[in-house]
């Protein structure tokens, strides 16, 4: 038999446990990504300085059912807060990282297209960077083959990748 649903003084329905239960987890989880993250990002993510006392302690913390504790405490200051600016700050946060990384491995390919390829990617490396100086770039190519083919360490593909990098963070690619 089902118990009748709660409600509280004007009427309205109470969520039921488990979902009270879910919410409560949920927080505790915001809490635990945040220790993830360093101490000097916090500010920056309007954290409150009672939940940042409280997140410094659970790094301090090493014994297991302690740290779990820990945790829980957090999880019940953040039910306190209003979380929602830091979980938005926390997804701004994981989007950024997600485009460097993805503009990272973009770079990455392009480096090794050009080692692979030589000259003949250089006319679509030109057309994504109209910044990019051809000579320079037949030149670094050319020097990190070398360097390859003689077994040598990847001192020319490195610089390759750099001057890659600086002609994104001066071209905004057109593609």
């Amino acid at each position: 038999m089902n118990p009748p649903d709660e409600a509280d003084a004007d009427g309205e329905a109470l969520p039921s446990k488990s979902r009270r239960k879910r919410e409560a987890h949920a927080q505790q989880a915001l809490g635990e990504a945040l220790l993830q993250i360093p101490e000097a990002e916090w500010p920056s993510l309007a954290v409150p300085e009672e939940l940042a006392a409280a997140l410094r302690e659970a790094l301090r913390i090493h014994a297991r059912g302690g740290r779990r504790r820990q945790l829980q405490y957090i999880g019940k200051l953040m039910r306190r807060i209003d979380s929602g600016a830091i979980a938005a700050a926390l997804a701004r946060r994981d989007e950024r990282q997600a485009t460097a990384r993805r503009d990272f491995h973009r770079l990455e390919a392009w480096r090794d297209r050009l080692l692979a390829e030589g000259d003949a990617a250089l006319p679509e490396l030109l057309a994504e960077f109209p910044g990019a100086e051809r000579q320079q770039l037949r030149q670094l190519i050319r020097n990190a083959r070398r360097e390859r083919a003689a077994a040598k360490p990847p001192r020319a593909a490195r610089l390759l990748f750099r001057y890659l990098r600086e002609l994104a963070e001066r071209d905004e690619p057109s593609a």
